[in-house]
């Protein structure tokens, strides 16, 4: 019984991503498991880089690619997240144009001036607002192959090793790209970085 739950409460039935995508080589229909797994995370980080707009066809095609590729999967690596982290941040960038339209739009954005009644509510909205715009800016200004780790790593929640692996980019070229984008980031904010939350950066 304690099986059967887990098989339904688990797609994959308790296998590593590259179980099932070795599976699905000979049995294709497998591969949904993946999509099961991790469209909704990849949707939100596409989502978050393109708008709403452009995230359903990415993130899909995102797994068609995948899907396409996958008789070429390290089946070394058991998670497949920096794989598919990987595909989405290279179609993302046929979409730069419109991404960096996406920062400066939500750098213009105004602010809603509407007060609703609690005033310390209304200033921590305004303040995180005004934030924002400045974090969008600055995100517009990054050069793309750096914003794609900084953005693998904040957003994604890829360690600095999977975003390498993602991007397939040498470890120190990715630890030099975090670096120079957290600058920048740094620079543009007055000091703060939001990326670090949590880390000793």
């Amino acid at each position: 019984m304690a099986a059967v739950i887990r098989a339904l409460s688990d797609p994959g039935g308790g296998e590593t991503d590259a179980d099932i995508i070795r599976l699905s080589e000979r049995e294709p229909e497998r591969f949904a498991a993946i999509f099961d797994r991790h469209y909704a995370e990849i949707h939100g980080y596409v989502a978050r880089r393109l708008g709403p707009s452009l995230a359903d066809d990415v993130a899909a095609e995102t797994f068609l690619v995948a899907f396409d590729r996958r008789g070429g999967y390290d089946a070394a690596r058991s998670s497949a997240r920096p794989w598919l982290y990987g595909i989405a941040s290279n179609l993302v960038a046929r979409y730069r144009r419109a991404e960096g339209r996406q920062y400066k739009a939500l750098a213009r954005v105004g602010l809603d001036d509407t007060v609703d009644g609690h005033a310390d509510r209304v200033v921590v909205r305004l303040d995180a607002e005004a934030t924002r715009g400045r974090l969008a800016a600055a995100l517009a200004a990054i050069a793309p192959g750096d914003r794609d780790v900084l953005l693998l790593i904040a957003w994604a929640g890829l360690s600095g090793d999977e975003a390498a692996e993602a991007l397939a980019i040498p470890a120190g070229t990715a630890r030099s790209r975090l670096h120079r984008a957290r600058r920048k980031l740094r620079a543009a904010l007055g000091g703060a970085d939001p990326t670090t939350v949590g880390e000793d950066a």
